[in-house]
């Protein structure tokens, strides 16, 4: 599989099979994140994997009641408060890998770092078998004091990108892209 292959292959992948990814792949995919460019070569990132479907679902918990803990405050209502409200709601889908990618330094690009840094995870797990999908929802909660402290994340790191990773259950139908809105200038 060339580059452009993976690109048009990487699909959001929200059902997971019961199958365990290898660490060896997991430290594939890590190897692919750090190979991303990043500004001044300045590297910001730091990455935590946990592991296990039903450490997951625990912390899909905590990740829903964060996030709409943040909503409820803000004053957040409609489609999208409701489904976060729902108890069955489940963050991570059954995977059964997470892989939060934190920045380092509170630079302005930091966050554009840690972004490329995600996108190549996810091609090269696309290029090896695997399925992702970045969780917006956990965000709130890997951020809070109380994320910090159950996975022992220094205060200064911000989660920037959860990054669901497992062997898809079944296929995943593309979705329709819509073309380049493109200017030229000359």
């Amino acid at each position: 599989m060339n580059v452009l292959e993976a690109i048009s292959q990487r699909r959001s992948v929200r059902q997971y099979a019961d199958t365990p990814v290898p660490r060896e792949l997991i430290a594939k995919l890590l190897d692919a994140a750090t190979e991303a460019p990043s500004a001044m070569n300045t590297q910001p990132w730091a990455f935590g994997v946990i592991e296990g479907r039903q450490r997951l679902e625990h912390i899909g918990d905590k990740a829903r009641l964060g996030l709409l803990a943040e909503l409820d405050a803000r004053g957040v209502t409609g489609d999208f408060r409701d489904r976060v409200a729902n108890p069955d709601m489940r963050p991570f889908y059954g995977a059964p890998a997470l892989v939060v990618i934190y920045a380092t330094n509170p630079d302005d690009f930091a966050p554009i770092n840690c972004s490329l840094a995600a996108q190549n995870l996810m091609l090269a797990a696309t290029e090896l078998g695997l399925g992702t999908c970045w969780i917006g929802v956990a965000g709130p909660y890997l951020n809070s004091p109380q994320g910090k402290t159950d996975f022992g994340v220094p205060d200064d790191c911000k989660a920037i990108a959860a990054l669901i990773v497992g062997y898809p259950a079944g296929e995943t139908e593309p979705k329709e892209k819509n073309p380049p809105n493109v200017l030229f200038w000359e």
